[in-house]
Formats: structure tokens, C-alpha cells, sequence
């Protein structure tokens, strides 16, 4: 990263009033597409916000890097499941784009039980003159009509729709955590707890099961799965992370049942560090590959990892995103914090990897440089082409008058949510209820 990388620049932020913000405001995920165009946003309401990027202007050149509300709509409602008397959430857990092949564009979207196909589509003609209707669409007479008319198109404002296109429903008893749409642009694998099922976009009533870890006996269940993602070329492959921090590799070319690995990923755990929490800080949170194939990042609760898919006995790179909390495990057990899934994203070369952390805080490594930055979104700097100032954590000892004290950290604020776009150095930083976009800066 460049100095200019450590003074990004608020491109836009997209706040709701904190004292009318309810718990389904809050943002679950978030997703650019494979163009960096578009930019969606899920929450726990089971809404989905589309953004679309500002055409570039010669008046306003500044004005490219914005985005403004393109489409909004409700993906999932809530359930009841009368058969286990359980309540389906309406949370979106994932948004996963298809790649455009047309006009209009695909997501995939999904709660705990059911994805569903959406299509986002824009109308600005509209069809007149019909001979069996009238304008006003109520049906006339036949005996009436006297001459043929040939209905044409008129113009019409602009209209974007968002119709459900596919809903792939019933196979997941576990609350699923993850989507991967495949290279092949044909399939896509959703995950839960102890499944990972393939699909077919055309096909909603059946799906394969290619990973089962299910026990006999679930009492002998020791970990469970928290995220699978395919590669990024190779239509086979796929990986998927475990709550016992290890990372397999699986080649669907191998066996219809994917559940022995072809490659296991772990570090071997230091008995010197062990500790009540090694287990739970160990689970990793989110897996993805790098958009070349050759190497797959993870995030557990004190660090990101970068592994080169060749090499399985030791990560390539560790990066601490927050090491200061791991004399505060206790307090954070206690608040349930401990638990808390962040996520890790590439930027478009594979040069930079950021993840979220807490009080607001998201971080950077540039893996060339070695060089690392933590930033800050909040309401306090959010204002348009204000210039964010790297922040740092003291831990004991006297602070500094730019220092917050890791004491002062407030937990109840955290960046669970990131993406990158995938060609320039544009972000979205989703922090509670909030969506920042941040872009390098630019005279």
C-alpha cells in the first residue's frame, strides 16, 4: 500500500438514524459484483439494497465513485417451521452475484433455510394499443372491435424490477452460513452446519449432498462446518473451514461424496499458548480463495492467514489483526463477543487482504510491504472526501494523544461485513446499521 492508501477518501456513506435504527436495519452482508458496478447489501429485516455506481460525467468528474440507490426489495420473510416449532429468521445471511451475461443481473440470496434466484431487471417501455384490452387494462367486447391494431412500445419512466426467479428450499436442516456460485456458471454449493449441498441453477427440487459430517451419534460431534467456498477456476474444487480451525480441499472429480479431503490445512497449536479459549479464538470465521486460485485466506477470531494451496502444514502469512484483545478473552467470553464471525476480503490483485475488528476499526495488510493500517468508520468522519487517519490501539503504559486505550473500545460496535471492489481500490465497510464506501484517494 502507498501512502495515499492510509488517506483513503469517504467516496459515501449511506447512514440510518441511530436513535430510529431497529435490530432488522442492521447489516448483514455485503457484496459487490463481478463488474464493481453494482454493490448489494443484506439485513437482518431480510431486505436487500442494491447500489449502482455514478456514471462518469464531464461536469462532475468527481462524481464517478458514488453510488446511489439502485433497487430495493424483500428477499425473505419470516417462518415458522411447525414441524420442529422453530421461528425461520428473515436475516440475510449471504448475497453471492452471477456473472452478467446479459442485460439484467442475477443474485443468489439466502437466509438459515432457503436461497433464492433473483432477477434485477430495467423497464423503461412499456406496451400500448393492445386490440383485447383498453388502456386502462379491463378486457373489451370482441363484438366491438372493428379493426386490427398492432400494439407498440412507448416510453415510460425508468423501472427496476426484482422478481424471485428460482427458490431452492427444504434441504438444510442446519442454518446455512454460506453461498458459492461455481466457475461454471452452472452450480452452486450452500453449506450449513454439517452439509455442504450442490445445486443446479435451473433445478430447485433436488440438490447432492457432497459433504456429510454428520455423526451417528451426535453426541460424538466435535466441530462443525462455518464456511465453503469454491475456486475460482477450477469448477471441481472447493474448500471448506471447520470450527476446529482447519481448512480441507475437496475434488469432486474423486467421489460423489465429497467427505475425504484431498488436501488438510492446519497449524499445529503451540501447547505453550493453550488456553480455555484456543478452541473458540481457533474457529474459523470465513475462507476465501485468492482471485488467482493459488492461495486461500482465513479468518479466525485474532488473526487472517494466508495459506498457499501446495503447502499444508503452515500458513504462508499470519497477520494479528487485534492481538491487544487476547489479554481480554475473559471479558470477551462473558459478552458473548468471543463469537462474533468476521470476515476477510482480497482487494483485485491479491496484494492487500482487510478484515473488520472492533470500536469501528477495520484493518489492512499489504502483503508486499508488509505494512499494516487501522481505520476507522464512523459518523464522525463520514463526512464526503473527508480523509481517514490511521488509528492505533495502546495497550498499558501511557497513551498518546492519537492512542484510544484498548479499555475504551467499545465492543458493541464491529465490522463483521467487507468487500472490495474487484478491479479498483473502492470498499464497502458495513458497521452495524450503517454502509461506508470508502476509495483511494484522488485529487
Amino acid at each position: 500500500m502507498e501512502e495515499e492508501s492510509d488517506a483513503r477518501k469517504i467516496n459515501n456513506s449511506f447512514l440510518r438514524d441511530h436513535n430510529y435504527a431497529t435490530e432488522a436495519d442492521i447489516i448483514s452482508t455485503v457484496e459487490f459484483n463481478s463488474s464493481g458496478e453494482l454493490l448489494a447489501t443484506g439485513d437482518k429485516g431480510g431486505r436487500v439494497v442494491v447500489f449502482q455506481r455514478e456514471q462518469e460525467s464531464k461536469s462532475q468528474p468527481q462524481r464517478r465513485g458514488e453510488y446511489n440507490v439502485y433497487s430495493t426489495f424483500q428477499s425473505h420473510e419470516p417462518e415458522f417451521d411447525y414441524l420442529k416449532s422453530l421461528e425461520i429468521e428473515e436475516k440475510i445471511n449471504k448475497i453471492r452475484w452471477l456473472p452478467q451475461q446479459n442485460a439484467a443481473y442475477f443474485l443468489l440470496s439466502t437466509n438459515d433455510k432457503t436461497v433464492k434466484l433473483w432477477k434485477i431487471s430495467e423497464r423503461d417501455k412499456r406496451p400500448e394499443g393492445y386490440n383485447l384490452k383498453d388502456e386502462d387494462g379491463r378486457i373489451r367486447n370482441p363484438s366491438t372491435i372493428t379493426s386490427l391494431r398492432v400494439p407498440v412500445l412507448q416510453p415510460m419512466d425508468l423501472m427496476v424490477e426484482a422478481t424471485a426467479r428460482r427458490v431452492f428450499s427444504n434441504a438444510h436442516t442446519y442454518h446455512i452460513n454460506s453461498i458459492s456460485v461455481n466457475s461454471d456458471l452452472q452450480t452452486y454449493i450452500s453449506t450449513d452446519d454439517l452439509r455442504v449441498n450442490l445445486w443446479n441453477l435451473e433445478i430447485t427440487d433436488r440438490s447432492f449432498n457432497i459433504v456429510d459430517i454428520k455423526p451417528s451419534n451426535m453426541e460424538e460431534l466435535t466441530e462443525v462446518i462455518t464456511a465453503a467456498e469454491f475456486h475460482p477456476q477450477q469448477c471441481q474444487t472447493f474448500a471448506y473451514s471447520s470450527s476446529k480451525g482447519s481448512i480441507r480441499l475437496c475434488d469432486m472429480r474423486q467421489a460423489a461424496l465429497c467427505d475425504k479431503h484431498c488436501k488438510y490445512f492446519e497449524e499445529p497449536e503451540d501447547p505453550s499458548t493453550r488456553s480455555f479459549f484456543s478452541e473458540i479464538i481457533s474457529s474459523i470465521s470465513d475462507v476465501k480463495f485468492s482471485h488467482s486460485g493459488r492461495y486461500l485466506m482465513t479468518r479466525d477470531y485474532l488473526t487472517v492467514k494466508v495459506w498457499d494451496l501446495q503447502m499444508e502444514n503452515k500458513p504462508l502469512e499470519t497477520y494479528q489483526v487485534h492481538d491487544y484483545l487476547r489479554g481480554k478473552l475473559c471479558s470477551l467470553y462473558e459478552n458473548d463477543c468471543i463469537f462474533d464471525k468476521f470476515e476477510c476480503v482480497w482487494n483485485g490483485s491479491d496484494s492487500v487482504i482487510m478484515t473488520g475488528s472492533y470500536n469501528n476499526f477495520f484493518r489492512m495488510f499489504d502483503r508486499n510491504t508488509k505494512r499494516d493500517v487501522t481505520l476507522e468508520a464512523s459518523r464522525e468522519n463520514s463526512k464526503p472526501r473527508a480523509i481517514l487517519k490511521p488509528r492505533k490501539v495502546c495497550v498499558g503504559g501511557k497513551r498518546r494523544k492519537d492512542e484510544i486505550s484498548v479499555d475504551s473500545l467499545d465492543f458493541s460496535k464491529k465490522i463483521l461485513h467487507t468487500t472490495w471492489h474487484p478491479q479498483e481500490n473502492i470498499i464497502a465497510v458495513a458497521a452495524t446499521n450503517n454502509l461506508y464506501i470508502f476509495q483511494d484517494k484522488v485529487n
